[in-house]
């Protein structure tokens, strides 16, 4: 099963990519996780990425596009594999459908997490990680058992600049423009599937095989 993920950023994309890949055995292939290993690395393709993420705006499709490329060739495509955060835009769907057309593959399904602004807003403001080992905690829905310090190493958990409310905005404006002809398109191959980014987390597996088998 060939899946990408679409919706705003932090519609709960990610938390149902963790889960699909669960249920389903495939490897989540991250595109924020992929860009955030790319700063961490230090290289001057990492320091350019940075300056992007802190702005709040998309890193250059040439850089995502190679990344992802990347990392794809360590996948076997023909098993399955989930996209995260790509793509974003029309010129890197047709960049990925060069991908999977020369591996002799295609897409399955397209799924669309939705949901409103104010919820995103919440979410992500109150979102912290940790610097150290990469564990993700929000402070109301998975708050860490010591104050602002991380269940697994330790280390003081950190708001990404990118969390802040004013960027997080600017992200769904960016988003607006940027990303949603993608699902038009989509939508067009007849390949989308649309679920909730605001319900219950024990409601999720259920609601996800609903989607991708009903």
């Amino acid at each position: 099963m060939r899946i990408i993920i679409l919706g705003p950023p932090g519609s709960g994309k990610g938390t149902r990519a963790k889960i699909i890949g669960k249920l389903y055995g495939i490897p989540v292939i991250t595109t924020g996780d992929l860009l955030r290993e790319s700063v961490n690395q230090g290289t001057d393709q990492g320091r350019t990425v940075k300056t992007y993420i802190e702005r709040g705006e998309l890193v250059p499709d040439e850089i995502v596009i190679g990344i992802v490329e990347n990392k794809l060739k360590k996948e076997n495509l023909r098993k399955g594999f989930i996209l995260d955060g790509f793509p974003r835009n029309i010129t890197q769907a047709e960049a990925l459908d060069k991908i999977l057309r020369n591996n002799g593959v295609e897409l399955d399904f397209v799924l669309y997490v939705k949901a409103e602004p104010e919820t995103i807003v919440k979410r992500l403001s109150l979102r912290r990680s940790c610097p150290k080992c990469g564990a993700i905690y929000h402070l109301k829905d998975k708050p860490p058992k010591n104050d602002e310090m991380c269940d697994e190493c330790g280390s003081r958990l950190l708001q990404r600049s990118d969390d802040r409310e004013e960027v997080i905005l600017h992200r769904l404006e960016i988003y607006e423009e940027s990303t949603r002809p993608i699902l038009e398109l989509y939508l067009n191959q007849g390949k989308v599937r649309e679920i909730s980014g605001e319900m219950e987390m024990n409601k999720i597996p259920d609601a996800v095989r609903m989607v991708l088998e009903g």
